[in-house]
């Protein structure tokens, strides 16, 4: 079993999701049980799924909980995007938090592809 605590893809993916939660804070409040709900949900994904495959016992069941953490990754982004495009978010910071979920997403990939070796 792996401690999902020291992965640095679980530790950025909860600090990503610590700023989702913040910045939706700020959405205007016909969105909460939409955009903002929906944000959270797949912010949290990510580093809920990385530490939930980590409490597997093979190689292919984490693999199989990181491909979903890339999926809910994809969504985040396309979130941020939607939100920018609404002015909900701001260019420097949506351009901030986009870069960041894709770095995310490649060193999920790049765990992945590790664990094929």
């Amino acid at each position: 079993m792996r401690d999902f605590r020291n992965l640095t893809i679980w530790i950025k993916s909860h600090q990503l999701t610590l700023k989702i939660y913040n910045l939706t804070k700020s959405f205007p409040k016909e969105e909460t049980f939409g955009l903002i709900s929906q944000m959270r949900r797949a912010a949290y994904s990510i580093p809920s799924n990385i530490a939930e495959g980590c409490g597997r016992n093979s190689n292919p069941d984490f693999k199989r909980f990181l491909t979903i953490s890339i999926g809910s990754s994809s969504e985040l982004e396309y979130q941020l995007f939607l939100s920018h495009d609404l002015g909900f978010i701001p260019d420097t910071l949506f351009k901030e938090l986009e870069t960041e979920t894709i770095r995310l997403r490649k060193m999920i990939f790049a765990l992945i592809k590790k664990l094929d070796e």
